[in-house]
């Protein structure tokens, strides 16, 4: 959170985060990404690699997906959300 508070001081127009939902609390979860949605509403670019699909696809206009460092897929995140591919390999959804 630090980190992340020390980075947005300086007012970015890019914002690139590396799973910052890793090891934080629920409820600090929901905030920050609700910090994160307001920077981007604000015109901050934000580049977001996250290991919780439903969250960054949800959250997100776009989406890469990747597998072994290679991206295996891409597109607008709603549509990717729909993707049965997509359901069943990281959402655990049939």
């Amino acid at each position: 959170m630090l980190t992340f508070g020390r980075a947005i001081m300086g007012r970015p127009r890019l914002l690139t985060l590396d799973e910052p939902s890793f090891g934080l609390a629920p409820m600090v979860v929901a905030t920050l990404f609700d910090v994160i949605d307001m920077l981007n509403q604000e015109g901050v670019t934000v580049l977001l690699v996250e290991q919780n699909a439903a969250l960054a696809l949800e959250r997100s206009r776009f989406a890469y997906v990747l597998e072994e460092g290679k991206v295996v897929d891409a597109g607008p995140s709603q549509e990717m959300l729909s993707k049965k591919s997509i359901l069943e390999a990281y959402l655990g959804m049939a």
